[in-house]
């Protein structure tokens, strides 16, 4: 089996290095919580997923 050496490459896939920590991030928090699934809130603040503000309801609030 040969095995391409990677030594001296200076190429970075940024957007997979930050998918590659968020999963391992969604791992350890997996393997510390109770039951056997993460809730989406859980889910949110892991990944630090903030919600978008909604607009006001009523009259004020439809443009």
């Amino acid at each position: 089996m040969c095995v391409a050496s990677l030594r001296g490459a200076t190429v970075q896939d940024h957007v997979a290095l930050v998918e590659i920590e968020l999963c391992g991030e969604l791992m350890i928090a997996a393997s510390a919580a109770e039951g056997d699934r993460l809730s989406p809130d859980l889910i949110d603040e892991v990944l630090n997923v903030v919600q978008p503000a909604r607009p006001p309801e009523g009259p004020a609030g439809r443009g």
